[in-house]
């Protein structure tokens, strides 16, 4: 894939020039910084017909060629790896995932994914859907639990896709964050894009910018002044959109690592036992291929369940 920019004066922000980098980390919120540098370094990059450094200044006028590379392939492998089944079907697969486990193969993580154990459990998935990542129609981050559901054939890949496109599907997570959560119900309405200092992260995003994004959420139970336990709805399906929406109210999820604030903030997840985010993707509702609404759920993994009840004699 190649394309062509010719700046302009309102990619500076009102500056008389920019770093090529960051000019392109604007222009492909989806990629990280560290990628677009190296994209550079390796010469895909043109400058007015130049190759040029990420610290190259650009002025208005100035005509930006990006051709990327191919992606490394990354070749599927099945493996034995067990699988925690809630639901199966001639049409779809719904897993409970561990929390540790990645959805499927990428850059860093080319084993031992959810994706390598269904392969392994259903061996012609590889023809559904995408070819890098057949069947899988939506994800859960590494060190969120819960349910995923896989489609296992082309039908059901685009009979998924649509609802998860069209945000018919409900979606609920169970998840403990720090503090006393008032209102006991509440929506949560703003746009996600990639974080302008770090890459690996997302933020909330200005008025005009990101990609929009809801969040309901309801009160499950109060554990003294300290910690809440929430029931959480999300109605878009953006990276990182429940850890950063509630941490942006104030509330940041038990155990996470990236998103909490930045002040004043003593995490006290140790002492709870919480080796990870306490978020479990715990029920999801969909459109069968019959026209019919289905409810799956999974229950809330052990080890999160002996933080509630360590929080409950408290």
């Amino acid at each position: 894939m190649s394309k062509n920019f010719i700046v302009k004066k309102s990619d500076l922000n009102n500056q008389s020039s920019k770093r090529l980098d960051l000019f392109l980390t604007n222009k492909f919120p989806e990629l990280t910084r560290n990628y677009l540098q190296q994209v550079i370094k390796r010469g895909y990059v043109l400058v007015n017909q130049r190759k040029a450094k990420a610290s190259k200044k650009i002025k208005e006028g100035d005509r930006i060629e990006i051709s990327f590379p191919r992606p490394a392939k990354i070749k599927l492998k099945a493996e034995q790896i067990p699988l925690k089944i809630i639901y199966e079907d001639k049409n779809i697969l719904v897993i409970n995932k561990p929390a540790g486990m990645v959805v499927h193969p990428g850059a860093g993580n080319k084993k031992g994914t959810l994706l390598n154990a269904v392969l392994y459990h259903s061996p012609d998935l590889k023809r559904v859907g995408n070819k890098i990542r057949p069947g899988i129609v939506h994800r859960l981050d590494k060190d969120t639990s819960g349910i995923v559901i896989v489609a296992k054939n082309d039908l059901a890949f685009q009979h998924l896709v649509k609802q998860f496109k069209s945000h018919t599907i409900k979606k609920e997570y169970l998840g403990l964050v720090y503090g006393h959560v008032i209102p006991r119900k509440g929506k949560i309405i703003a746009p996600i894009k990639r974080d302008y200092h770090n890459r690996k992260r997302m933020a909330i995003a200005g008025v005009g910018q990101g990609k929009e994004a809801e969040t309901d959420y309801e009160v499950q139970r109060y554990f003294g002044k300290e910690y809440t336990l929430l029931k959480i709805s999300p109605k878009t399906g953006r990276t990182h959109q429940i850890r950063v929406h509630l941490n942006s109210i104030g509330y940041p999820i038990v155990g996470d690592k990236v998103y909490r604030p930045k002040q004043n903030f003593v995490d006290r997840s140790s002492e709870l036992g919480v080796s990870r985010q306490f978020l479990h993707a715990a029920a999801i509702t969909i459109e069968m291929l019959n026209g019919k609404s289905k409810k799956f759920a999974a229950p809330l993994p052990l080890e999160l369940k002996r933080v509630l009840k360590l929080l409950a004699n408290e």
